[in-house]
């Protein structure tokens, strides 16, 4: 079933000129655009209850810039895919790599970036704490897409380094963003689940640069039920706002799994939040207080103060790695999901109890420097990451698995969820990814998913648009 809805306030705001009032902002609310097909036959296998093609973590897995959309996907066979089109086109181009899927695991995802600064796109693939691999483009390629063929040619050898920084022999998690000043930042995780430290790299047009690393695996952290010394770091999304602050939700994940009440849990706890306002070489708690500096010894540790804005043990399945947001005035939102207490105080089995009790919620910065917490009334039914996109009314889309589509509005203090598209006519298999730049670009949401299957039997890619409110 398709559904249109809006959701209208009938709140009049008064502007500069005297007894003289204009219509509040929209409302949320989705139109159902088109559907493109990436591949008929993109590889499948379901690993760590994902998919490689459409785990949710990928930045960016799908991405828009100039008037072109780019997408990076596996084939059937395994070669890693480069497509893209105009955005009015409805048939993507398509550039096979030399590289092929080196291993069956879902972590294994091709992220995207774009150098603003020499209109370069980059990739980065194929790591689960180990070696990566990485791609660029030609110089340009971005800036003058209708004039430049979209060959083999204008991507340069598939290598094991950034243009020879070896980084990290383990690697996980590649996660590009741009700077305001148009340079490329690279975030990875270091090290592996459980006892791993965040790190940033920087491109600067010409070279890579290790910023180093701003997180740490060390210290005691104590539950209800034990104790773990080490730890890591699972960030929600890096993203800078429109005043070029960089922001991060996280999760941290114990090693040691006596701080659960049950083995069949999953050791996420607390959501933590920390930001930097010079371009990631310090950071800081939601206090402003200075927690770390990248590259030296000063990480930012569990046992920092001020760092949890929604504290949880370890007893409900938090999920790590959900999403996160920055509205037009630069507040930061997330998106957390776990099994609420009403549901027990203890989950056994977190697949089996997310699917069954998860619930997903909104987390935010209000102006007046508080944070606040709903719950978003639409049930998970699956394990897996709910999606969070702002419009450009700061009207708020949790984009769930499966491609269902709830919002609220920003009038109502986000309080009026409300699910907007229910996906059942896509078939999609679970978490999607969403092309971030694209909402800021032309007011449209954009997500690839990729249909159900089972076993290794090959499925339909896609990807969907939704029209926004003008």
């Amino acid at each position: 079933m398709r559904r249109r809805t809006v959701l209208a306030t009938a709140i009049l705001a008064a502007v500069a000129t005297p007894g003289i009032a204009r219509a509040a902002d929209p409302g949320p609310a989705v139109s159902k655009k088109g559907t493109t097909q990436l591949d008929p036959q993109a590889i499948f296998f379901v690993s760590y209850d994902g998919l490689v093609n459409n785990n949710s973590f990928q930045k960016n897995g799908l991405l828009t810039y100039k008037g072109y959309q780019y997408a990076v996907w596996y084939t059937s066979t395994g070669n890693a895919v480069v497509g893209r089109r105009a955005l009015t086109a409805s048939s993507w181009s398509t550039v096979t790599l030399s590289h092929v899927l080196k291993t069956s695991d879902s972590h294994n995802v091709i992220s995207m970036g774009v150098s603003k600064v020499d209109g370069r796109l980059h990739l980065n693939m194929d790591s689960h704490s180990d070696g990566y691999f990485y791609v660029k483009s030609v110089a340009g390629l971005l800036d003058n897409p209708a004039t430049t063929a979209w060959t083999s040619s204008v991507f340069g050898a598939v290598q094991t380094s950034m243009d020879g920084l070896a980084l990290t022999s383990q690697f996980t998690y590649p996660q590009f963003v741009s700077t305001p000043e148009g340079r490329l930042q690279l975030s990875y995780r270091v090290g592996i689940s459980g006892n791993g430290r965040n790190a940033l790299a920087e491109y600067d047009g010409s070279s890579w640069t290790a910023l180093g690393e701003w997180s740490s695996p060390t210290g005691t952290y104590t539950s209800s039920h034990g104790s773990s010394t080490a730890r890591n770091m699972y960030l929600h999304g890096i993203d800078y706002d429109v005043d070029g602050r960089l922001h991060s939700f996280f999760t941290w994940r114990e090693q040691n799994a006596a701080v659960m009440c049950n083995s069949g849990g999953i050791t996420n706890h607390d959501t933590g939040y920390v930001y930097s306002t010079d371009r990631g070489r310090t950071w800081r708690n939601d206090a402003g207080t200075q927690v770390a500096t990248t590259g030296t010894s000063d990480t930012v540790a569990v046992t920092d103060s001020g760092l949890v804005v929604d504290s949880l043990n370890p007893d409900h399945s938090l999920m790590n790695q959900e999403s996160q947001w920055t509205d037009s005035t630069g507040l930061p939102h997330a998106i957390i999901s776990y099994v609420p207490g009403r549901f027990g105080q203890c989950t056994t089995n977190y697949v089996a109890d997310r699917t069954a009790n998860g619930r997903a919620f909104h987390v935010r910065k209000n102006a007046s420097g508080t944070w606040t917490k709903t719950e978003i009334p639409v049930a998970l039914n699956s394990s897996q990451r709910t999606k969070l996109v702002l419009d450009k009314y700061d009207n708020a889309y949790a984009v769930f698995p499966f491609g269902r589509i709830a919002a609220a509005s920003k009038a109502s203090g986000y309080t009026d969820w409300t699910v907007l598209y229910d996906g059942s006519d896509l078939n999609a298999f679970g978490e999607v990814v969403i092309d971030e730049p694209r909402t800021k670009y032309d007011n449209v949401l954009s997500f690839m998913y990729q249909e159900k299957s089972s076993g290794t039997t090959p499925s339909a890619l896609h990807v969907v648009d939704f029209a926004l409110p003008a």
